[in-house]
Protein backbone atom coordinates (compact mmCIF):
# COMPACT_ATOMS: atom_id res chain seq x y z
CA UNK A 1 0.00 0.00 0.00
CA UNK A 2 0.63 3.38 -0.62
CA UNK A 3 0.42 5.59 2.39
CA UNK A 4 0.31 8.95 0.81
CA UNK A 5 -2.13 7.76 -1.75
CA UNK A 6 -4.30 5.71 1.13
CA UNK A 7 -5.02 8.97 3.03
CA UNK A 8 -5.20 11.30 0.08
CA UNK A 9 -8.38 9.13 -1.52
CA UNK A 10 -9.27 9.26 2.75
CA UNK A 11 -9.38 13.00 2.28
CA UNK A 12 -6.45 13.10 5.12
CA UNK A 13 -4.01 15.29 3.50
CA UNK A 14 -4.02 19.27 4.04
CA UNK A 15 -0.22 20.26 3.95
CA UNK A 16 2.60 18.07 2.25
CA UNK A 17 6.57 18.71 1.72
CA UNK A 18 8.20 17.68 -1.55
CA UNK A 19 9.92 14.76 -1.32
CA UNK A 20 7.93 13.07 1.39
CA UNK A 21 6.06 10.25 -1.06
CA UNK A 22 9.82 9.70 -2.39
CA UNK A 23 10.75 9.34 0.88
CA UNK A 24 8.45 6.44 1.93
CA UNK A 25 9.15 4.42 -1.28
CA UNK A 26 12.78 4.31 -0.95
CA UNK A 27 12.60 3.37 2.91
CA UNK A 28 11.57 2.16 5.99
CA UNK A 29 10.74 5.55 7.80
CA UNK A 30 10.20 6.78 11.60
CA UNK A 31 7.28 9.17 11.78
CA UNK A 32 5.88 10.83 14.89
CA UNK A 33 2.62 12.91 16.16
CA UNK A 34 2.91 14.56 19.34
CA UNK A 35 0.13 13.92 21.71
CA UNK A 36 -0.79 16.71 25.02
CA UNK A 37 -0.67 14.71 28.29
CA UNK A 38 -3.74 16.89 29.84
CA UNK A 39 -4.93 13.59 30.35
CA UNK A 40 -5.29 10.06 31.38
CA UNK A 41 -7.54 9.02 28.11
CA UNK A 42 -7.61 10.51 24.48
CA UNK A 43 -10.91 11.92 23.17
CA UNK A 44 -12.16 11.31 19.51
CA UNK A 45 -10.14 14.63 18.59
CA UNK A 46 -6.63 12.54 19.05
CA UNK A 47 -8.20 9.83 16.53
CA UNK A 48 -7.51 11.28 13.57
CA UNK A 49 -3.78 11.25 14.40
CA UNK A 50 -4.15 7.84 15.59
CA UNK A 51 -5.33 6.71 12.15
CA UNK A 52 -2.65 8.31 10.60
CA UNK A 53 -0.23 6.54 12.23
CA UNK A 54 -1.92 3.26 12.20
CA UNK A 55 -2.36 3.75 8.57
CA UNK A 56 1.46 4.59 8.57
CA UNK A 57 2.69 0.80 10.24
CA UNK A 58 0.24 -0.65 8.08
CA UNK A 59 1.83 0.81 5.42
CA UNK A 60 5.15 -0.88 6.25
CA UNK A 61 6.86 2.28 8.32
CA UNK A 62 7.34 2.99 12.28
CA UNK A 63 5.20 4.83 13.85
CA UNK A 64 6.24 6.81 16.94
CA UNK A 65 4.12 9.15 19.72
CA UNK A 66 6.05 11.55 21.52
CA UNK A 67 3.93 12.07 24.51
CA UNK A 68 4.47 15.98 25.59
CA UNK A 69 5.31 16.01 29.37
CA UNK A 70 7.55 18.98 28.64
CA UNK A 71 5.42 20.74 25.98
CA UNK A 72 2.48 19.79 28.33
CA UNK A 73 3.81 21.74 30.85
CA UNK A 74 3.81 25.20 27.98
CA UNK A 75 1.09 24.96 26.49
CA UNK A 76 1.05 25.29 22.66
CA UNK A 77 -0.51 28.32 21.54
CA UNK A 78 -2.01 26.85 18.22
CA UNK A 79 -5.48 27.05 17.66
CA UNK A 80 -6.36 28.28 21.14
CA UNK A 81 -6.95 31.93 22.63
CA UNK A 82 -6.13 30.93 26.31
CA UNK A 83 -3.08 29.31 28.30
CA UNK A 84 -3.31 25.99 29.23
CA UNK A 85 -3.26 24.62 32.85
CA UNK A 86 0.45 23.29 33.64
CA UNK A 87 0.81 19.89 34.91
CA UNK A 88 3.22 18.31 37.27
CA UNK A 89 5.52 15.43 36.64
CA UNK A 90 3.33 12.78 38.67
CA UNK A 91 0.21 13.85 36.77
CA UNK A 92 2.46 13.56 33.77
CA UNK A 93 3.76 10.22 34.42
CA UNK A 94 -0.19 8.70 35.20
CA UNK A 95 -1.75 10.40 32.10
CA UNK A 96 1.31 8.79 30.18
CA UNK A 97 0.13 5.53 31.18
CA UNK A 98 -3.08 5.87 30.58
CA UNK A 99 -2.40 6.81 27.03
CA UNK A 100 0.32 4.03 26.50
CA UNK A 101 -2.50 1.66 27.34
CA UNK A 102 -5.27 3.02 25.20
CA UNK A 103 -2.38 3.21 22.39
CA UNK A 104 -1.44 -0.23 22.03
CA UNK A 105 -4.98 -1.70 21.58
CA UNK A 106 -4.98 0.49 18.36
CA UNK A 107 -1.49 -0.19 17.71
CA UNK A 108 1.29 -2.89 17.34
CA UNK A 109 3.33 -1.75 20.53
CA UNK A 110 5.08 -5.21 21.58
CA UNK A 111 6.03 -7.07 18.71
CA UNK A 112 9.40 -7.67 17.40
CA UNK A 113 8.65 -6.27 13.95
CA UNK A 114 11.04 -3.67 12.93
CA UNK A 115 8.18 -1.47 12.99
CA UNK A 116 6.77 -1.75 16.06
CA UNK A 117 5.10 1.87 17.67
CA UNK A 118 7.56 3.43 20.18
CA UNK A 119 6.23 5.85 22.72
CA UNK A 120 7.91 8.49 23.91
CA UNK A 121 8.24 11.07 26.33
CA UNK A 122 10.12 15.18 25.62
CA UNK A 123 9.81 15.16 29.42
CA UNK A 124 12.56 12.73 29.40
CA UNK A 125 15.11 14.79 27.51
CA UNK A 126 13.93 18.63 27.85
CA UNK A 127 14.36 18.00 31.93
CA UNK A 128 18.00 17.39 31.44
CA UNK A 129 18.26 20.42 29.48
CA UNK A 130 19.65 23.83 30.80
CA UNK A 131 18.38 27.32 29.98
CA UNK A 132 21.47 28.89 28.71
CA UNK A 133 22.28 25.42 26.68
CA UNK A 134 19.12 25.54 24.98
CA UNK A 135 19.03 29.56 23.54
CA UNK A 136 23.07 28.93 22.69
CA UNK A 137 21.99 26.04 20.80
CA UNK A 138 18.57 26.20 19.25
CA UNK A 139 17.46 29.52 20.18
CA UNK A 140 20.74 31.65 18.03
CA UNK A 141 19.52 29.12 15.01
CA UNK A 142 15.87 30.83 14.46
CA UNK A 143 15.20 34.30 13.98
CA UNK A 144 12.22 36.07 16.02
CA UNK A 145 10.76 37.34 12.58
CA UNK A 146 10.67 33.77 11.78
CA UNK A 147 8.45 32.82 14.51
CA UNK A 148 6.78 35.86 14.65
CA UNK A 149 5.65 35.27 10.59
CA UNK A 150 3.98 31.90 11.76
CA UNK A 151 0.14 31.89 11.86
CA UNK A 152 -0.81 30.50 15.34
CA UNK A 153 1.90 33.50 17.04
CA UNK A 154 0.39 36.18 14.22
CA UNK A 155 -3.33 35.18 15.22
CA UNK A 156 -2.62 35.59 18.73
CA UNK A 157 -0.85 38.54 18.66
CA UNK A 158 -3.98 40.29 16.32
CA UNK A 159 -6.49 39.19 18.71
CA UNK A 160 -7.89 40.91 21.79
CA UNK A 161 -7.24 39.57 24.93
CA UNK A 162 -4.16 39.32 27.02
CA UNK A 163 -1.80 38.32 24.38
CA UNK A 164 1.02 35.40 24.10
CA UNK A 165 3.36 34.61 27.19
CA UNK A 166 7.02 34.55 26.64
CA UNK A 167 6.53 30.54 27.71
CA UNK A 168 3.97 29.65 24.74
CA UNK A 169 5.78 31.86 22.07
CA UNK A 170 8.60 29.52 22.73
CA UNK A 171 6.61 26.84 22.36
CA UNK A 172 7.94 26.27 18.64
CA UNK A 173 11.33 26.08 19.36
CA UNK A 174 10.65 23.16 21.99
CA UNK A 175 8.79 21.14 19.48
CA UNK A 176 11.50 21.76 16.76
CA UNK A 177 13.92 20.38 19.42
CA UNK A 178 12.18 17.30 19.46
CA UNK A 179 11.82 16.84 15.96
CA UNK A 180 15.80 17.53 16.53
CA UNK A 181 15.79 14.83 18.95
CA UNK A 182 14.08 12.32 17.44
CA UNK A 183 15.97 12.81 14.10
CA UNK A 184 19.06 12.41 15.76
CA UNK A 185 18.18 9.21 18.07
CA UNK A 186 15.61 7.18 15.99
CA UNK A 187 16.55 8.59 12.67
CA UNK A 188 12.77 10.02 12.41
CA UNK A 189 12.27 12.07 9.44
CA UNK A 190 8.83 12.64 9.47
CA UNK A 191 6.53 14.67 11.83
CA UNK A 192 2.85 14.47 11.21
CA UNK A 193 -0.34 16.26 12.58
CA UNK A 194 -2.79 18.76 12.54
CA UNK A 195 -3.23 21.48 9.57
CA UNK A 196 -2.95 23.84 13.30
CA UNK A 197 0.63 22.29 13.91
CA UNK A 198 2.38 23.09 10.57
CA UNK A 199 4.24 26.11 11.64
CA UNK A 200 5.48 24.43 14.57
CA UNK A 201 6.26 21.48 12.11
CA UNK A 202 8.05 24.08 9.49
CA UNK A 203 10.49 25.55 12.25
CA UNK A 204 11.64 21.56 13.75
CA UNK A 205 12.81 20.98 10.04
CA UNK A 206 14.60 24.32 9.80
CA UNK A 207 16.24 23.26 12.64
CA UNK A 208 17.41 20.17 11.96
CA UNK A 209 18.50 21.91 8.44
CA UNK A 210 20.15 24.42 10.18
CA UNK A 211 21.70 22.24 13.01
CA UNK A 212 22.12 19.12 11.27
CA UNK A 213 22.61 19.70 7.59
CA UNK A 214 19.97 17.26 7.16
CA UNK A 215 16.37 16.99 5.45
CA UNK A 216 13.33 16.45 6.57
CA UNK A 217 9.94 16.30 6.24
CA UNK A 218 6.55 17.47 7.37
CA UNK A 219 2.83 16.03 6.63
CA UNK A 220 -0.72 17.17 7.92
CA UNK A 221 -4.11 16.47 7.79
CA UNK A 222 -6.86 18.97 7.83
CA UNK A 223 -8.51 19.64 11.11
CA UNK A 224 -12.10 17.79 11.17
CA UNK A 225 -14.97 19.63 11.36
CA UNK A 226 -19.19 18.64 11.24
CA UNK A 227 -21.30 19.60 8.48
CA UNK A 228 -22.78 22.26 9.69
CA UNK A 229 -19.11 23.92 10.88
CA UNK A 230 -18.94 23.46 14.81
CA UNK A 231 -15.94 21.71 15.88
CA UNK A 232 -15.79 17.45 15.71
CA UNK A 233 -16.17 15.47 18.80
CA UNK A 234 -17.41 18.37 21.25
CA UNK A 235 -20.93 17.32 22.52
CA UNK A 236 -23.14 18.96 25.25
CA UNK A 237 -22.05 17.13 27.87
CA UNK A 238 -18.31 17.58 27.11
CA UNK A 239 -15.35 15.32 25.00
CA UNK A 240 -16.39 12.23 23.85
CA UNK A 241 -13.28 9.73 25.29
CA UNK A 242 -11.95 6.34 24.53
CA UNK A 243 -12.05 5.31 27.97
CA UNK A 244 -14.98 3.88 29.46
CA UNK A 245 -14.80 5.70 32.50
CA UNK A 246 -15.79 8.96 31.00
CA UNK A 247 -17.52 7.62 28.14
CA UNK A 248 -19.38 4.70 28.01
CA UNK A 249 -19.46 2.18 25.05
CA UNK A 250 -22.83 2.63 24.62
CA UNK A 251 -22.20 6.33 24.37
CA UNK A 252 -19.73 6.04 22.05
CA UNK A 253 -21.70 4.07 19.87
CA UNK A 254 -24.39 5.86 20.08
CA UNK A 255 -22.04 9.46 19.06
CA UNK A 256 -21.11 7.48 15.89
CA UNK A 257 -24.79 5.89 15.17
CA UNK A 258 -26.30 9.93 15.04
CA UNK A 259 -24.07 11.76 13.07
CA UNK A 260 -25.38 13.62 9.73
CA UNK A 261 -25.46 11.60 6.53
CA UNK A 262 -22.80 13.95 5.18
CA UNK A 263 -20.58 13.72 8.07
CA UNK A 264 -21.03 9.38 8.21
CA UNK A 265 -19.67 9.91 4.42
CA UNK A 266 -16.53 11.57 5.56
CA UNK A 267 -16.10 9.77 8.90
CA UNK A 268 -15.92 6.06 7.63
CA UNK A 269 -13.20 6.88 5.41
CA UNK A 270 -11.25 8.81 8.27
CA UNK A 271 -11.93 6.66 11.29
CA UNK A 272 -12.32 2.90 10.06
CA UNK A 273 -9.41 0.88 8.49
CA UNK A 274 -12.41 -0.16 5.29
CA UNK A 275 -10.88 -0.04 1.66
CA UNK A 276 -12.03 1.83 -1.18
CA UNK A 277 -14.06 -0.43 -2.51
CA UNK A 278 -16.08 -1.34 0.69
CA UNK A 279 -17.15 2.13 1.77
CA UNK A 280 -18.19 2.86 -1.47
CA UNK A 281 -20.48 -0.07 -1.75
CA UNK A 282 -21.96 0.71 1.92
CA UNK A 283 -21.89 4.97 0.90
CA UNK A 284 -24.68 3.49 -2.33
CA UNK A 285 -26.36 1.02 -0.42
CA UNK A 286 -27.06 4.25 1.98
CA UNK A 287 -27.90 6.50 -0.77
CA UNK A 288 -30.64 4.45 -2.00
CA UNK A 289 -31.98 3.62 1.30
CA UNK A 290 -30.71 6.31 3.63
CA UNK A 291 -33.54 6.08 6.10
CA UNK A 292 -31.03 2.61 7.16
CA UNK A 293 -28.40 4.83 7.82
CA UNK A 294 -26.29 2.12 6.63
CA UNK A 295 -22.94 4.40 6.63
CA UNK A 296 -23.97 5.74 10.37
CA UNK A 297 -24.22 1.65 11.45
CA UNK A 298 -21.11 0.79 9.84
CA UNK A 299 -18.94 3.79 10.75
CA UNK A 300 -20.30 2.88 14.62
CA UNK A 301 -19.52 -1.01 14.34
CA UNK A 302 -16.22 -0.37 12.80
CA UNK A 303 -15.04 2.14 15.34
CA UNK A 304 -16.54 0.86 18.37
CA UNK A 305 -15.04 -2.52 17.74
CA UNK A 306 -11.35 -0.48 17.24
CA UNK A 307 -11.67 1.51 19.98
CA UNK A 308 -13.53 -1.14 22.23
CA UNK A 309 -14.03 -4.64 21.77
CA UNK A 310 -16.60 -6.43 19.47
CA UNK A 311 -18.29 -7.16 23.09
CA UNK A 312 -19.14 -3.77 23.81
CA UNK A 313 -20.83 -3.37 19.89
CA UNK A 314 -22.81 -6.26 20.14
CA UNK A 315 -24.12 -4.38 23.92
CA UNK A 316 -24.33 -1.09 22.25
CA UNK A 317 -26.56 -2.39 19.98
CA UNK A 318 -28.41 -4.20 22.29
CA UNK A 319 -28.98 -1.64 24.24
CA UNK A 320 -29.91 0.66 21.41
CA UNK A 321 -33.13 -1.81 20.65
CA UNK A 322 -34.40 -1.46 23.96
CA UNK A 323 -34.65 2.17 23.52
CA UNK A 324 -35.72 2.11 19.78
CA UNK A 325 -36.58 -1.03 18.70
CA UNK A 326 -38.78 -4.17 19.70
CA UNK A 327 -36.68 -5.54 22.38
CA UNK A 328 -37.71 -8.11 24.79
CA UNK A 329 -37.36 -7.84 28.31
CA UNK A 330 -34.38 -10.63 28.24
CA UNK A 331 -32.84 -8.49 26.96
CA UNK A 332 -33.98 -5.67 29.27
CA UNK A 333 -33.16 -8.01 32.62
CA UNK A 334 -29.36 -8.48 30.81
CA UNK A 335 -28.22 -5.05 30.80
CA UNK A 336 -25.68 -3.83 33.98
CA UNK A 337 -27.41 -0.69 36.01
CA UNK A 338 -24.53 2.17 34.66
CA UNK A 339 -25.80 0.65 30.89
CA UNK A 340 -29.25 1.05 31.81
CA UNK A 341 -29.26 4.65 33.40
CA UNK A 342 -27.43 5.89 30.42
CA UNK A 343 -30.18 4.72 28.25
CA UNK A 344 -32.79 6.03 29.70
CA UNK A 345 -30.78 9.05 31.16
CA UNK A 346 -33.19 12.48 31.19
CA UNK A 347 -36.60 9.92 31.20
CA UNK A 348 -39.13 10.56 34.52
CA UNK A 349 -37.77 8.74 37.64
CA UNK A 350 -40.24 7.93 40.33
CA UNK A 351 -38.56 5.93 43.65
CA UNK A 352 -40.65 3.23 45.16
CA UNK A 353 -40.19 1.98 48.93
CA UNK A 354 -38.95 -1.51 49.03
CA UNK A 355 -41.88 -1.79 51.59
CA UNK A 356 -44.52 -1.12 49.30
CA UNK A 357 -43.24 -2.71 46.39
CA UNK A 358 -43.58 -6.33 49.00
CA UNK A 359 -46.79 -5.32 50.06
CA UNK A 360 -48.44 -7.21 46.94
CA UNK A 361 -50.32 -4.29 46.18
CA UNK A 362 -52.22 -4.46 42.30
CA UNK A 363 -50.24 -2.96 39.93
CA UNK A 364 -52.57 -0.35 39.76
CA UNK A 365 -52.25 0.89 42.90
CA UNK A 366 -48.48 0.43 43.02
CA UNK A 367 -48.42 2.78 40.47
CA UNK A 368 -50.64 5.51 41.44
CA UNK A 369 -51.21 5.45 45.02
CA UNK A 370 -47.31 4.12 46.26
CA UNK A 371 -45.96 5.60 43.14
CA UNK A 372 -47.79 8.28 41.51
CA UNK A 373 -46.45 7.46 37.58
CA UNK A 374 -50.36 7.70 36.86
CA UNK A 375 -52.48 10.71 37.67
CA UNK A 376 -55.70 8.09 38.78
CA UNK A 377 -56.69 4.69 38.67
CA UNK A 378 -59.11 5.09 35.94
CA UNK A 379 -56.49 6.60 33.54
CA UNK A 380 -54.42 3.71 33.91
CA UNK A 381 -56.76 1.13 33.93
CA UNK A 382 -58.38 2.58 30.35
CA UNK A 383 -54.73 2.76 29.16
CA UNK A 384 -53.76 -1.46 30.36
CA UNK A 385 -57.06 -2.09 28.28
CA UNK A 386 -55.90 -0.38 25.51
CA UNK A 387 -52.92 -2.56 25.55
CA UNK A 388 -50.94 0.89 26.30
CA UNK A 389 -48.73 -0.21 29.14
CA UNK A 390 -45.75 -2.48 29.29
CA UNK A 391 -43.34 -2.83 32.13
CA UNK A 392 -39.91 -4.47 31.66
CA UNK A 393 -40.97 -4.52 28.08
CA UNK A 394 -43.89 -7.04 28.58
CA UNK A 395 -47.23 -6.06 27.97
CA UNK A 396 -49.62 -5.54 31.54
CA UNK A 397 -52.73 -7.44 30.53
CA UNK A 398 -53.89 -7.51 34.10
CA UNK A 399 -54.18 -4.29 36.19
CA UNK A 400 -54.40 -6.41 39.07
CA UNK A 401 -51.58 -8.11 39.01
CA UNK A 402 -48.87 -8.08 41.72
CA UNK A 403 -45.25 -6.87 40.64
CA UNK A 404 -42.34 -9.54 42.50
CA UNK A 405 -38.95 -8.62 43.53
CA UNK A 406 -37.63 -11.28 41.68
CA UNK A 407 -39.05 -8.32 38.44
CA UNK A 408 -36.23 -5.57 39.15
CA UNK A 409 -33.34 -4.92 36.59
CA UNK A 410 -29.98 -4.57 38.35
CA UNK A 411 -31.82 -5.60 41.49
CA UNK A 412 -33.41 -2.36 41.71
CA UNK A 413 -35.13 -0.58 38.84
CA UNK A 414 -38.66 -1.07 36.94
CA UNK A 415 -39.23 -0.05 33.36
CA UNK A 416 -42.79 1.43 32.72
CA UNK A 417 -43.67 2.41 29.33
CA UNK A 418 -46.56 4.37 28.14
CA UNK A 419 -47.12 3.96 23.87
CA UNK A 420 -44.08 3.98 22.37
CA UNK A 421 -42.19 6.73 23.12
CA UNK A 422 -42.77 7.52 26.93
CA UNK A 423 -40.68 5.68 29.75
CA UNK A 424 -40.81 5.90 32.97
CA UNK A 425 -37.64 4.52 35.51
CA UNK A 426 -38.88 3.31 38.96
CA UNK A 427 -36.41 2.99 41.45
CA UNK A 428 -36.50 1.03 44.08
CA UNK A 429 -35.12 1.87 47.67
Amino acid sequence: MNFIEELQWRGMVQDIMPGVDELLKKEMTSAYVGIDPTADSLHIGHLVSVMILKHFQVCGHKPIVLVGGATGMIGDPSGKSLERNLLNEDSLRINQEGLHKQLSHLMDFTSDAKNAAELVNNYDWMKEQSFLGFIRDIGKLITVNYMMAKDSVKKRFSSEGEGMSFTEFTYQLVQGFDFVHLYETKGCKLQMGGSDQWGNITTGTELIRKKLGKEAFGLTCPLIKKADGTKFGKTESGNIWLDKRYTSAYKFYQFWLNVSDEDAKKYIKIFTMLDKATIESITAQHDATPHERALQKELAKQVTIMVHSEEDYNKSVEASSILFGGSTSEALKNLDEETLLQIFEGVPQFELSKAELESKKSFIELFTDSCKVFASKGELRRLIQGGGIMINKDKVTDGEQVILPSQLIAGRYLLLQKGKKNYYLVVVK
